[in-house]
């Protein structure tokens, strides 16, 4: 697997397979375990398409009707996603606390251990092969989908290790537990894996606010930048950056000693070009803007409401 989109296919086919597959076996053996994760599956094949149109959208430039370009699509459709994941999964909750208070439910043991090997094999296989293909294409729908297959592996070995353990109870005798064997599976699943969704939708919804990128991402850059300016008299350096999706805005605002011997416009446009390469020597997908100014009012932070200058805040 060489491309995004070859992972994203990869993705889109597993998906619909474990939930055609896993839905067929539900209603054969009338497990909710094995239903929650067929219908899971088959609710992120339908978002995985969404997630194909998505992926032609951010390679576009910016243009009059999207002027900061298309990547805030990308953390939307990773937003949905985990909020989809986390829907299903308290649905889920609620209908194993029902069952469990009416009597738990019977399964068809031979037909649920059978969907849980293929189901563990297949998403594990999945799994792995989109963890060693973010190694190579730094991508966050790529992310989001090998995430949310490790979440798959996890339930499915839950659900085949649980299963398994079925004829054990009934040669113990122990008949009375075994109806409660599917819902008490299910919400163990979902109550230990409910925090991924949850991660999941939580960074895609901090993107979309707008919040600084997390250190690991924020300080190489912030030092990137400081050393390509370290040659400049600089009073003050305000660098702003946000983070939809994969691409990094960089806005960066240069305090210059008000001595400082211009030359003309092309010094500065070679100082830009400079921060420029700097910045994607440690973020490849980058948009930045170098903004040079000797009065430091108009690189500070400020209020909204305060964003008026006066006439006379504009003199020297």
């Amino acid at each position: 697997m060489k491309t995004e989109l070859g992972g994203l296919r990869l993705s889109a086919a597993a998906a619909l397979t474990v939930g055609i597959v896993g839905v067929s076996f539900a209603l054969l053996s009338n497990s909710q375990a094995i239903l929650l994760d067929g219908l899971f599956n088959l609710c992120y094949f339908a978002t995985t398409l969404v997630t194909f149109k998505v992926l032609r959208m951010v390679h576009r430039p910016d243009d009059d009707q999207y002027p900061f370009g298309y990547g805030y699509f990308e953390s939307l459709v990773n937003a949905g996603k985990g909020l989809l994941i986390l829907g299903i999964s308290v649905i889920a909750l609620f209908d194993s606390l029902a069952a469990l208070l009416t009597g738990g439910r019977a399964i068809a043991v031979g037909l649920a251990v059978g969907y849980a090997m293929f189901a563990t094999f297949t998403c594990t296989l999945t799994a792995l092969s989109l963890h060693f293909a973010r190694k190579r294409i730094d991508s966050p729908l790529l992310q989001a989908d090998c995430e949310n297959w490790v979440v798959n592996s996890i339930i499915s070995a839950a659900v085949l290790l649980t299963f398994c353990l079925v004829p054990l109870i009934e040669a113990l005798e122990w008949d009375m537990a075994v109806p409660y064997v599917d819902p008490v599976l299910v919400g163990f699943v979902v109550l230990v894996c409910i925090g991924v969704p949850i991660r999941m939708a939580g960074r895609a919804f901090t993107e979309l606010l707008n919040k600084t990128p997390p250190d690991s991402v924020a300080k190489p850059v912030t030092h990137a930048i400081e050393k390509a300016l370290a040659g400049l008299p600089t009073e003050r350096i305000y660098t702003r950056m946000v983070r939809p999706g994969r691409t990094l805005y960089v806005i960066v605002h240069v305090v210059l000693n008000k001595r400082f011997p211009l030359e003309g416009l092309e010094q500065l446009d070679r100082i830009r070009h400079d921060v420029d390469a700097a910045v994607r020597n440690v973020h490849a997908h980058t948009v930045v803007d170098v903004l040079f100014t000797a009065h430091e009012r108009w690189a500070a932070p400020i209020a909204p409401s305060n964003g008026a200058y006066r006439t006379n805040d504009m003199a020297p």
